[in-house]
């Protein structure tokens, strides 16, 4: 009677040693396989497995062949579907000589309420259009106005905010998220 899990041609394995080769002739409960060196090793067909690919796999075990038979013949799932876009964030440069002409006019505290003045006119302008987004560009500097806008966020309940894409803006800009609106 033939063994019904090998084949001449298959390639084999033995479970407890790093031999492998080739089926030559199987034999009721034993099969014979030409090894990568050119010996022919007779062994008991439960002590090695079928090689498909570079799996292993457990030739007494029907179930497990057979799953893995079909996964192998299985056609390509179509691709799920992309997930929605997500908008855009909007972005706001806080950095003085885009907000005003002249600075040489300006306090230091001057400047930085018309920084914090503008980025609340943002915030709710983005909250009356549903932006979700807004990245706020406020440079490195000595962290004045990052903490003064940090104050701000924290007036809103619907406001997260963290650190911007470090590779995008480096230490620079902080980006918040509007929820619940």
């Amino acid at each position: 009677m033939k063994n019904k899990n090998f084949d001449v041609g298959d390639k084999v394995e033995l479970i407890d040693d790093n031999v492998s080769g080739t089926v030559v002739k199987v034999d009721q409960d034993e099969v014979t396989f030409e090894t990568e060196d050119g010996f022919e090793m007779k062994v008991p067909a439960n002590l090695i497995v079928k090689i498909v690919g570079k799996l292993k796999i457990d030739s007494n075990n029907d179930l497990l062949l057979s799953k893995v038979n079909s996964d192998l013949n299985a056609k390509p799932k179509t691709p799920s579907p992309k997930p929605k876009r997500q908008q855009p964030a909007m972005e706001v440069d806080l950095h003085i000589h885009n907000l005003v002409d002249k600075t040489s006019h300006l306090s230091n505290f001057e400047m930085l309420n018309i920084q914090l003045e503008h980025s609340q006119r943002k915030i709710d302008f983005a909250i009356k259009k549903r932006i979700k987004r807004i990245i706020f560009i406020h440079g490195v500097g000595q962290g004045v106005l990052k903490a003064e806008l940090q104050t701000l966020f924290r007036r809103y309940d619907h406001i997260e905010f963290y650190d911007a894409d470090y590779q995008k803006y480096g230490l620079g800009a902080t980006e918040i998220y509007i929820y619940n609106q």
